[in-house]
């Protein structure tokens, strides 16, 4: 009797034991899908803002001298009809530096000031100067030799007919555990751009994991001092996903390792726009495997690889 009572009695333990386990499990299952219906959001929400990658209406690139800017298409940068003077001003551009000269009754802010003539910061530091025209901002950037002015538009056609983002379905195996093999000091690594720029960049070292059995390598390159950012392809691209590869962000390696979650891969820039001068994977970054993970393919990009 004492026996089948111990007997009982364990089994009551275990059963209570296994109860808090598939409830641990089942709660951690469930605040994950939590953060990665987060991150969906606030990516989108970051898509839609009225500065956002569906707000860019126009690059055009400088050449030297005089640069003008307004609504009339005889001018050298021209902003949608409508949205300002015919003519509102010019970028004067001699030897990488710009000048922002503004014409009379045009009302233009610099960094929430009105503007008259004076030099414009480009985003080589990562901090443009922000020029306001009424629903447009411009602003001045560098890309390898060139120069341009960059246009978004919180009017503009991609951000009113936003369809909103697809996704795969959310699939943990994609949430993986990487070694990652650190180089005794940062390596670059040539990032080759849409135009054709190629850039130096500094690698801290490498993720090597395993997928359905077969092991890869990814390399990312620094951004900030708080992030890795992966620009990789995969066998998905051009049917599923971008054609040109697609982006994953993940926190610094901590221990030797870093944790990739493909649930977290998102389209670049140039899915949206085709005035995005996005950085392509490098070639060691372009893996024979199907990641069915992360953000779908969007717009004329979706419709294409549905035809197919």
């Amino acid at each position: 009797m004492k026996l089948t009572a111990k007997v009982a009695g364990a089994a009551l333990v275990f059963a209570v034991i296994a109860a808090i386990s598939a409830n641990t499990g089942a709660s951690g299952k469930s605040a994950y899908r939590d953060r990665i219906e987060k991150f969906r959001v606030e990516r989108e929400a970051e898509l839609k803002a009225e500065t956002g990658w569906l707000s860019v209406a126009g690059l055009f690139w400088l050449k030297e001298g005089e640069n003008r800017f307004g609504a009339d298409p005889s001018n050298e940068i021209v902003l949608p009809e409508g949205s300002a003077p015919q003519r509102a001003g010019a970028f004067d551009f001699h030897q990488g530096k710009t000048t922002l000269r503004v014409e009379k009754g045009a009302s233009v802010m610099l960094n929430g000031k009105p503007a008259t003539t004076v030099e414009v910061k480009t985003d080589e530091k990562l901090l443009p100067d922000v020029i306001r025209l009424g629903s447009l901002t411009l602003t001045v950037i560098k890309r390898g030799e060139r120069y341009g002015v960059r246009v978004k538009d919180s009017n503009s056609k991609l951000r009113r007919e936003f369809k909103g983002l697809r996704w795969f379905p959310l699939k943990e195996a994609y949430r993986i555990t990487a070694r990652f093999v650190t180089y005794e000091k940062p390596r670059d690594i040539e990032i080759a751009n849409v135009l054709g720029d190629v850039s130096k960049n500094p690698s801290p070292g490498y993720a090597l994991f395993t997928i359905r059995g077969k092991t890869y390598r990814l390399d990312p390159i620094l951004e900030g001092k708080n992030k890795l950012f992966f620009i990789f392809a995969d066998q998905t691209n051009n049917k599923t996903t971008y054609g040109a590869g697609r982006f994953l962000y993940t926190p610094l390696p901590q221990h030797g390792k870093v944790t990739l979650d493909f649930n977290l891969a998102e389209n670049p820039p140039c899915a949206f726009t085709q005035f995005a001068t996005c950085p392509l994977p490098p070639r060691q970054n372009r893996l024979k495997v199907a990641i069915e993970a992360g953000e779908l393919n969007y717009g004329s990009h979706q419709e294409s690889a549905d035809r197919e």
